[in-house]
């Protein structure tokens, strides 16, 4: 097995923050209710927006709106761990390395 010189690791280096990078910029969309309720957030795992769509609100029923807006959120969070997988399983060859996913 071949040693890793330091021109390998400064490429995977590299390539770790160009990833890094990407899943910034990268937003994935959670949705609950059918879509009345929707969650946008980051690869990073950032909370960026919360849209609901008025007809959900209902005074007389908060916790069913505060669930949907848990489970959309939950569902973006998701999403947004899937994306960091597929790009750093790219990086490592499918390798689980702790501190990197």
């Amino acid at each position: 097995m071949q040693q890793p010189n330091m021109k390998m690791i400064q490429q995977m280096q590299n390539r770790l923050m160009k990833i890094q990078q990407e899943l910034e910029e990268a937003t994935v969309e959670g949705t609950a209710g059918g879509g009345v309720v929707k969650a946008v957030v980051t690869g990073q795992k950032e909370l960026k927006t919360i849209k609901i769509d008025p007809s959900v609100v209902d005074p007389d029923d908060v916790e069913m709106l505060e669930d949907m807006v848990l489970a959309a959120v939950q569902d973006a969070m998701a999403q947004a761990g899937k994306l960091s997988e597929e790009k750093m399983g790219a990086l490592t060859g499918g390798m689980k390395i702790p501190g990197l996913m």
